[in-house]
């Protein structure tokens, strides 16, 4: 069986991410925008930074989790690299990559559904602390995969 990861493949995912947070970013800058001009359309302009405060404190409170969380994660696909893994190993890998996928899926339901909970006549100021502190969350993700391969790959000696 051939080896489940490699370094160049980690390295294709790092700049995966990198090109994905570009492309959030932009998407927040855009709905930032739009939020900001729906609330100065309701003579509510001045709840604009509330609004991207709030997300920063939401952020910051999450931060600490999700680095530990992709910490992990590249720790694991490091752990993997020319190693060619038994059954058992397999298993064990499998299992983990399984509940790591499964807690990103329930952060992302989490957002999804609380935001199609939402009323019609939910204030924008909610709607765009929600929104924010979701795609800040993926942002930080990805930023802190990105960060931690990148430490352990130099750690390597393989930059």
């Amino acid at each position: 069986m051939p080896p489940i990861m490699d370094l160049p493949k980690i390295k294709k995912t790092i700049r995966i991410f990198a090109v994905a947070q570009g492309a959030l970013i932009a998407l927040l800058i855009f709905m930032a925008v739009l939020f900001q001009q729906r609330l100065q359309l309701l003579g509510r302009g001045e709840q604009f930074m509330s609004g991207v405060v709030a997300a920063f404190v939401i952020e910051l409170l999450l931060f600490y989790p999700i680095f530990r969380f992709a910490g992990k994660e590249a720790e694991r696909d490091f752990s993997l690299i020319g190693r060619t893994l038994n059954q058992e190993e397999l298993k064990s890998f499998t299992k983990q990559k399984r509940w790591a996928d499964v807690i990103k899926m329930a952060v992302f339901g989490f957002y999804f559904i609380f935001i199609l909970a939402l009323k019609p006549t939910t204030p924008t100021l909610v709607l765009s602390v929600i929104y924010y502190s979701f795609v800040l969350t993926i942002i930080t993700y990805l930023q802190c995969y990105n960060f931690a391969a990148r430490k352990r790959s130099k750690g390597l000696g393989n930059a």
